[in-house]
This record gives structure tokens, C-alpha cells and sequence, in this order.
């Protein structure tokens, strides 16, 4: 998996105006916990972090003001609901050879048995427990020809190895749901009977 340098800064200032004058430098505001050490309160590039989070489970090399260097992956972000912009990250401290808990991504690929059917994910993101360095981007799971009814639970999808799940094996990941078959309104049908009763 790709590894991301960001060069942070740490930061005395807490509450919502620092927190705006931040976000005016086009910076962001992060926190850095784990491994039972005292919460690190950091300043972030936006346009870089932002690049960055665009991969799942991203592995993060901070360069702390130019002091330390420590490894994280992204475990909350907050965006603007409106306008999308980071606000907020809380970044999880990892070591390398370390096993993390994250969610991965779950990409279906091929084509369901003809009638219209849907494929549902049950979930969108599998849970699965991974080397901190070797976290895989997605999982592809292929749907060829499955018909209305069949599901694809968690110990059917092929992980990559050293990778393991974090969930009941029989968990349902994907199931495919029977095409809709429409029904006239009522009122339709109500109209079509009067003009029948009319002619």
C-alpha cells in the first residue's frame, strides 16, 4: 500500500476560533493517539492530507515539526457537509509489523443473471484485521451470473494474505434482490375501469 509523507505541526491552540484561523491558512486540524500515549494535537497541509485521504486506510509518515517521525492511518474525518472541505482528522499511531483493525472497501465486478435484479451491499466496507504497512486498498468480488436470492457472506471473499476478517464469517457482504415488478397505481386502474364503464 502507498505510503504518504505529511510534514505536521504540533499545536498549543484548541477550541473553535483557532480551529478557524487554521482552516483559513488551508490547513487542518488533526489529533494523533494510540498506543496509550498522551493525545497530540497537530496542524496538517489540507491540499495534501486531502490527496492523501482520497486512498482507503492510507499509511501516513508524519514528520512532526521537523523533530519526530511517526507512522498513522486516518480513523475519523470530518468534512463540511456542505462544501466538503476537511475539518477535522483523528489519526491513529501504527508501527510497522503492527496488526490494525480497519475496513476495506468492497468492489463488485461482473455482471448478475439477466431480469433486472439489483445487488445490494449489505456492507460497503469489509472489517478485516491487517498489517499496519500492508493494508489492502479494496477486496473484488466478482457477481457473475448470480441470481435473485444468492448472497456472498465474508468467508466467501478471497483476502489477500496476512489479512484476516474482523467479522462473523457468515456475515452477508452483497446480496442480489429480485427486479421490482411494477404494479399500476390505483387510480389508474380506477380511471381505465370508468372509461370502460363509459364505452
Amino acid at each position: 500500500m502507498s505510503e504518504v509523507k505529511l510534514a505536521a505541526e504540533s499545536r498549543t491552540e484548541f477550541g473553535k476560533g483557532a480551529a478557524r484561523r487554521i482552516r483559513r491558512d488551508n490547513k487542518v486540524p488533526g489529533v494523533l493517539y494510540g498506543h496509550g500515549s498522551e493525545p497530540l494535537h497537530l496542524t496538517l497541509p489540507g491540499h495534501e492530507l486531502l490527496l492523501a485521504l482520497r486512498t482507503p486506510n492510507v499509511l501516513i509518515a508524519l514528520d512532526i515539526d521537523g523533530k519526530t517521525n511517526e507512522l498513522a492511518i486516518p480513523k475519523s474525518v470530518v468534512r463540511d457537509p456542505l462544501k466538503g472541505f476537511l475539518e477535522h482528522v483523528d489519526l491513529l499511531l501504527v508501527k510497522r509489523g503492527e496488526k490494525v483493525t480497519v475496513e476495506i472497501p468492497v468492489v463488485a465486478e461482473g455482471e448478475l443473471a439477466p431480469g433486472g435484479n439489483l445487488l445490494e451491499h449489505v456492507l460497503n466496507a469489509l472489517p478485516v484485521e491487517a498489517e499496519a504497512t500492508h493494508i489492502p486498498e479494496s477486496v473484488t468480488v466478482s457477481v457473475e451470473g448470480l441470481e435473485a436470492g444468492a448472497s456472498v457472506h465474508a468467508k466467501d471473499i478471497e483476502l489477500p494474505k496476512g489479512v484476516s476478517l474482523a467479522v462473523e464469517d457468515d456475515a452477508v457482504v452483497l446480496q442480489v434482490l429480485a427486479a421490482q415488478v411494477e404494479e399500476p397505481a390505483e387510480d389508474e386502474a380506477a380511471a381505465e375501469g370508468e372509461e370502460s364503464a363509459e364505452a
